[in-house]
C-alpha cells in the first residue's frame, strides 16, 4: 500500500464541460417548380324540353243587321267574339253588325331535341 507521504506525482485531468444548444431558423427554399396545362373539352349532349304554343283561328261568322251601338267583345264557351261594325250612309246613319270574329286558341305541346355543345376545363399540373 502506498502512504500518503509516498503518492506518486498526482496527474490531474480536465474534463471539459460542454454544453450544446439548439436554435432553429426558417429560409424560403425553392423546392420545385410546377406547369399547368388547361385545355377545353367538348362534348355534344342532347338536351330535351317540353315546348308550348297556341294557334289561333279566325273564323268569319257573316251577321248583317242592324243595331243600335256596337257590341261589345265577348267570350263564349273559350271563343272570343269580336264585333265588327261598318257604318253605312243612308239618309240617317245606322249601325249594321256585319260579323263577329270568332277567335279559338288550341294549345299544342311538343317534345324538341336540340344538340348543344358544352363545354368543360380539364387541367393537369406537371412537377419540374
Amino acid at each position: 500500500m502506498a502512504r500518503d507521504d509516498d503518492k506518486p506525482d498526482e496527474i490531474v485531468e480536465r474534463i471539459p464541460i460542454v454544453e450544446e444548444r439548439a436554435t432553429i431558423g426558417k429560409r424560403a427554399v425553392e423546392g420545385g417548380r410546377v406547369r399547368v396545362h388547361s385545355r377545353v373539352e367538348e362534348r355534344q349532349e342532347l338536351l330535351r324540353e317540353t315546348l308550348s304554343h297556341e294557334e289561333v283561328t279566325v273564323e268569319r261568322v257573316p251577321i248583317d243587321r242592324e243595331v243600335t251601338e256596337a257590341p261589345a267583345i265577348r267570350e263564349e264557351n273559350g271563343v272570343t267574339i269580336v264585333p265588327v261594325v261598318e257604318e253605312i250612309l243612308v239618309v240617317e246613319r245606322r249601325l249594321r253588325l256585319k260579323e263577329e270574329l270568332h277567335i279559338k286558341k288550341v294549345q299544342r305541346t311538343e317534345e324538341v331535341e336540340v344538340p348543344v355543345t358544352v363545354r368543360s376545363t380539364r387541367a393537369t399540373v406537371e412537377r419540374e
